[in-house]
């Protein structure tokens, strides 16, 4: 089931917020910057920039994923490895907003978003 109206504009808040904290600066940007997508009933995370071998093709990866657990109220945290498969993020497997995810995207003790 997707995000509701109420709850759809408060992830984008919050998720505005945090790209104006974390994008690089403007003349940077064309060559790399982050963005968000909602999906059903996650929120990710992703790097835009131009494919390595071709500048005109733009290409999204994802680093960091929130699935909310409409049954137990919380949100569980992901990112994306090397093997491009999704894992529990150890530090914050779960939290209990968005506000709270993107903390722990922001912090990142362990390097797994940001390097």
């Amino acid at each position: 089931m997707a995000f509701n109206d109420l709850d759809r504009k408060r992830i984008e808040k919050g998720m505005d917020k945090f790209l104006a904290k974390r994008r690089p600066p403007p003349h940077i940007r064309p060559e790399l910057d982050i963005g968000y997508r909602l999906n059903e009933q996650s929120v990710e995370l992703f790097e835009i920039r131009p494919q390595w071998d071709d500048p005109s093709v733009i290409c999204q990866y994802p680093f960091a994923k929130a699935t909310y657990v409409r049954t137990r109220n919380l949100w569980r945290v992901f990112w994306k490895r090397a093997n491009l498969k999704w894992h529990g993020y150890e530090p914050a497997a779960t939290v209990e907003t968005i506000d709270e995810f993107l903390a722990a995207v922001d912090a990142d003790p362990y390097g797994c978003f940001f390097g």
